[in-house]
């Protein structure tokens, strides 16, 4: 009995540190699109930094039963378009624009220093 109880007290610990580690870099990842000087572009129509942060902000409350980590939460809530899905895409300066699965998960793996 006393072994169930100390496993499930380890699980529930781990379990606690997984939704913080994924709630960090959630938060880190709409920062970081917030922060940029990048075009997001959602539907066809160009949206600020701080625009593409709220709308993904709305989307992460709306969403958190489609998600279990930073990476599905990229894949399911901030890569396409719930509505249309059509995929959502970054342009960054007069660079090309790219798939924001792609930009999000290379902020992901430069953020957990991969």
């Amino acid at each position: 009995m006393r072994f169930a109880v100390l496993a499930c007290l380890l699980l529930c610990a781990a379990a606690g540190h997984a939704d913080e580690t994924m709630e960090a870099e959630i938060d880190h990842l709409l920062a970081a699109v917030a922060a940029s000087d990048c075009v997001f572009i959602r539907n066809g129509k160009e949206h600020t930094p701080e625009g593409a942060r709220d709308h993904l902000e709305m989307k992460r409350r709306r969403g958190k039963r489609y998600y279990d980590n930073a990476d599905e939460f990229i894949e399911r809530i901030a890569s396409k378009s719930s509505w249309s899905g059509k995929p959502y895409r970054i342009r960054c300066g007069d660079g090309e624009t790219v798939l924001a699965s792609e930009w999000f998960s290379e902020a992901l793996s430069i953020y957990r220093g991969e």
